[in-house]
Formats: structure tokens, C-alpha cells, sequence
């Protein structure tokens, strides 16, 4: 992977800090998730970016971890 440098406001740098250490990321990791759900919230507007930001999350996490899914309800026939 090659990197590049940019120039970015130091405010945003540190609130990417703060969230990366809430979110058990690197600094760079966070910026790059922001830039990620930003890009596809451009691109899926009708989408709300919370609704992206989790989906993203969602599939980062290991498989291995997951849980079959349950009806909480079962409909009456």
C-alpha cells in the first residue's frame, strides 16, 4: 500500500485522535473511515451516514463473532 502525505487541519486531526482511541483505531485508520463513509454518503444520499458508519463497522467485524438471526416475533397463520 503507498502512502501520501496531505496537510489537514490540526482540529480535525485531534478529534480524529480522540474518536480513533474510543474506537480502538490509529489516527490515520480514523481519518480513512471518515473519508470512506463521507465518499459513500455522496454517493448514497438517501441513505443517513449513521446507517453507513454501522453498516461499515458491521462488516469489519469477524464472522466467528456473529449470532444466527432470531424472529422476535413469530407470525400467526
Amino acid at each position: 500500500m503507498s502512502t501520501v502525505s496531505v496537510r489537514i487541519d490540526k482540529d480535525l486531526i485531534d478529534a480524529a485522535r480522540s474518536s480513533a482511541s474510543a474506537e480502538f483505531r490509529t489516527v490515520q485508520g480514523q481519518l480513512e473511515f471518515w473519508a470512506k463513509v463521507g465518499r459513500a454518503a455522496l454517493d448514497n444520499p438517501e441513505l443517513p451516514a449513521s446507517f453507513i458508519a454501522e453498516s461499515m463497522m458491521s462488516l469489519a467485524e469477524s464472522r466467528d463473532d456473529s449470532l444466527p438471526f432470531v424472529p422476535r416475533s413469530k407470525k400467526s397463520t
